[in-house]
Parts: C-alpha cells; structure tokens; sequence
C-alpha cells in the first residue's frame, strides 16, 4: 500500500537536487507554494518559521535567488543571514566540513550558491550537509539549480492547468551570448525535474555544448520512469518546432571553463542561435517563452519575445518566492516534527561531538 507523504515527513530533508526528492514531496512543495502565494496575495499571515535563522552562503552574485529566500523568510517570520563567501573565512579556506558544524549550530538552515566551476558545487554541498544537523538547500551549483526548476515547473502548471506534461513538447536550447562563464546547472536541472513529469524534453545544441554526462544518465533513467523523454539534436530551429515552451538559454562548453579567449571564440560561432519572433512562430501555437533572468537581451532572445504576449519570464520570477518559501517552511520545521518522532535526516549523519569538561 502507497504511503502518502506527509509535509512534517520532510523536516529535515536537505534538497540538493530535485533528483533526490520523489515526485510525491516533489508535488507537495508545489501544492505548499501555490497555498503560500495565495496567502500572500490575500495579505494574509503565513508565519510558519517564527524565530528561525537560514544561512545563506553566496559565492557567486544572486538577484531573484537571494531577494526570494531573504523576503521568503522574512514573509514566514524568520531571518536570513547573506554570507558573501568573499567577506568571510571560506575565502581563506575553511572547509565544508567545519561550516556544516558550525552555522547548523547557531540556526536552522543552511543554503549555498557554488556554480562557477564544473565539478565543484554540487560536492561542496553535499560536504557541508554530511556535517550540518539542519537541512542543506541548493540555491544553484555546478550540476543542478532546483528551487529555480521548482519554479518553473509551477509555472508550467499555471499555464496549462497540469502537472501532468504527459506528451507536452519542451525545448530547452542553448543560446548566443557575449559571456562563456555561465552554468549548465538550468539546462541539466530542467533535464533532471520535467520529463519525471511526464514531458517530451528537447535539448537543442550546437555540438561542442553538451551537458555533463553523469547528469544526463541521471536524467534519462529518471526520465524512463517518470514516463517522459529526452532527446537532443543540434538545430534550434527543430527543437523549436511544435513546442509549447522553449527555454532558450546560454550556458558554457564545459571543456573550455577557465579558457575565456576560446570560449568566446566558440561563442561568436553560433550568434544566430537566438530567440525571436520568426522561431516562437515555428513553435506550436499556445507556446510559451520562459527563462531563469537575467537573459541577454538582442543576444539570447530579442525584446520582441521578452516583453511579448506569449513571455511569462516574470510569473515565472515571482514564482521563485513561492517555491522558496514553500522549500524552507517544508525543511525547516514550518509543519511541525516528523510524525515517527526520528530526528531530522541530516542529523544522523555523522556521531554527536563530546562535550569538553572544563578543568
């Protein structure tokens, strides 16, 4: 007999990838934001974590991320503390290991920002969430930007009225733009999260951007059971064609991280490849264009398609903070303690410290 998951099961629980929740806890965050976002639209109080602290550790620059887990704690009736990873000791090296001890010791929650270098992030998190003894949530590494795709999945349910994207086409392609810095982690995340619900993915690219090969196999057995599928191909023009969304976004070719000069090079190959009116016309008729901001306007997408009808670039922003706080108050407690009286997950992962007598 199925067990429904209840919203007290999943204190405690660190969401580090989508791909490690089940589509059930997956759903019910999702019915907690679309709550939560009525709530706040009503005007009505919603303080689910009174008195609590989230972390926020950032070494990379935020906008929507950092303003919907700051306002989202605030709106639940908690703090969060803003770690510029440059204005602190992790620049001086002080490991994973030790911030795990030590900000779970002093709050609640703990959220990090690592998505610069490939290879690098996602470890460093799951680092920090061994030793941490409160929940871990990923607010954008190297391989995955999950609370950015809980959004987006929300979206795509207030559009089209269903969670079910069973035979729903999406493209998600890459696209021109005058920087080469920029993370796989939302084509790989979308990869990870839409087809498990059933949707046909297309990932449109030109051959030297392929995604990182562990995360794709991720996807594609995910993929396998949740009904849905993955293909690839290189012609923008085709992955654009008969979808109902597209998600044109630039990301970097993960061989050249560290070589500006090539990558930039590499770049400037493929300026064609950017959305405007001419491709959202080969895409079906009810189709959307979304993206995670900021987009590269004139170069990843013209204004045209940003400001146009058929854009939902800002829903799916506000959206953000919904899928935030419904993330944080699931985590953290916001439902009350897990109904089989077990400590928090995270806290059974390494032995409890002994305490030093004072001489």
């Amino acid at each position: 007999m199925k067990t429904m998951t209840t919203r007290s099961a999943l204190t405690g629980k660190d969401f580090i990838s989508t791909a490690d929740w089940t589509k059930e806890e997956l759903g019910v965050a999702l019915d907690v934001a679309g709550e939560l976002k009525a709530a706040f639209k009503a005007g009505r109080p919603h303080r689910l974590l009174p008195d609590r602290t989230l972390f926020m550790i950032f070494l990379d620059l935020s906008t929507r991320t950092r303003n919907a887990f700051e306002a989202g704690m605030t709106q639940l009736g908690g703090h969060a503390h803003f770690i510029d990873a440059n204005t602190s000791q992790i620049a001086h090296g002080e490991s994973p290991r030790d911030m795990g001890i030590i900000l779970s010791s002093y709050g609640h929650g703990i959220a990090i920002r690592h998505d610069k270098v490939p290879g690098e992030g996602n470890a460093y998190m799951r680092e920090v969430a061994k030793h941490a003894e409160v929940p871990v949530i990923n607010l954008q590494c190297d391989e995955d930007h999950p609370t950015q795709q809980m959004a987006d999945l929300m979206t795509i349910e207030e559009v089209f009225g269903t969670r079910n994207l069973t035979g729903m086409r999406i493209c998600v392609s890459w696209a021109y733009a005058p920087s080469y810095a920029k993370p796989m982690s939302v084509p790989q995340g979308l990869a990870l999260l839409l087809p498990r619900f059933g949707a046909d993915l297309v990932i449109a690219r030109p051959p030297e951007y392929r995604l990182m090969p562990h995360v794709m196999e991720r996807a594609h057995r995910l993929a396998a059971e949740g009904g849905g599928r993955i293909t690839e191909i290189d012609d923008m023009d085709e992955g654009f064609r008969g979808a109902q969304v597209v998600y044109p976004k630039s990301w970097g070719a993960e061989h050249l991280f560290g070589n500006e000069r090539e990558a930039l090079a590499l770049n400037a190959q493929y300026k064609s490849w950017i959305c405007d009116s001419r491709r959202m016309r080969i895409a079906a008729e009810d189709a959307v264009y979304m993206h995670c901001l900021p987009a590269d306007r004139g170069s990843e997408v013209t204004d045209e398609v940003i400001d146009g009808p058929q854009s939902v670039v800002f829903q799916e922003a506000e959206n953000r903070l919904h899928t935030a706080k419904a993330l944080l108050a699931l985590t953290m407690g916001g439902f009350g303690a897990r109904a089989d009286g077990e400590r928090p997950r995270s806290t059974l992962r390494r032995r409890a410290r002994p305490t030093r007598r004072r001489r």
